[in-house]
């Protein structure tokens, strides 16, 4: 066995680890938690707040989280997936029967690499570059976290597929962020008084959001 199949080989096993550790509950809760549906209000918040808040530069800030979006599912799912061919558990062979499935669903053909993983992370990377509040970078980067796992959880990816994934969100995010400090710079100028004092509101009340997302997550169980 080779070193790649070693790799494979310790993937497949720790995905059936964590993908055994199921509950009614689990099935619920985490079904709910992954579907974009349950988080829409939360972002669409915080994308209007921003965009309220900083005004035209808020358009730009925009611009960037469609931009990290955009790069990291057409990467994920319009390059890598195709390009790898890598299986899903529930159309894996090898392991198929072994997989614990929610509501039926099992997915594309292919999973690697993952577009949740991909699109969360990017967008978490994305905002916590933005704004500099402690407590927010945790709540999103758990969010991101938390959605990656219920991939696995659901038996629809692979731990690699999520790891390489949340590269691929981070690369996008850092892609986007780049470009909007080079060509709009303003944004990120805390010496001028009103946008500073927009970026410290921001910053200051993100934690607002932060609440939202807990709230939403105890709403689901």
């Amino acid at each position: 066995m080779n070193f790649l199949e070693q790799i494979i080989s310790l993937d497949k096993e720790i995905f059936l680890f964590f993908n055994g550790q199921y509950s009614s509950w689990g099935d619920c809760f985490w079904w709910n938690f992954t579907h974009l549906k349950t988080w829409i209000p939360a972002l669409v918040i915080l994308v209007i707040y921003t965009i309220n808040k900083l005004r035209k530069d808020g358009i730009f800030v925009f611009f960037s989280i469609i931009l990290t979006i955009l790069l990291a599912d057409q990467i994920a799912s319009g390059i890598l997936k195709p390009l790898v061919e890598r299986l899903r558990p529930t159309h894996d062979p090898t392991i198929k029967n072994l997989v614990h499935i929610v509501n039926n669903y099992r997915g594309g053909l292919y999973g690697f690499v993952s577009s949740h993983a991909s699109n969360t992370f990017g967008l978490a990377t994305l905002f916590c570059l933005l704004f500099k509040h402690r407590f927010f970078r945790f709540t999103i980067i758990s969010w991101a976290t938390l959605t990656a796992y219920s991939r696995i959880y659901l038996g629809v990816h692979f731990p690699l597929d999520i790891l390489c994934g949340a590269i691929v969100g981070i690369i996008s995010a850092m892609i986007s962020y780049f470009l909007l400090k080079r060509f709009r710079p303003q944004v990120f100028c805390y010496d001028q008084s009103e946008s500073n004092q927009y970026l410290k509101y921001i910053n200051l009340n993100v934690v607002s959001f932060s609440f939202f997302i807990i709230g939403t997550i105890i709403a689901l169980m």
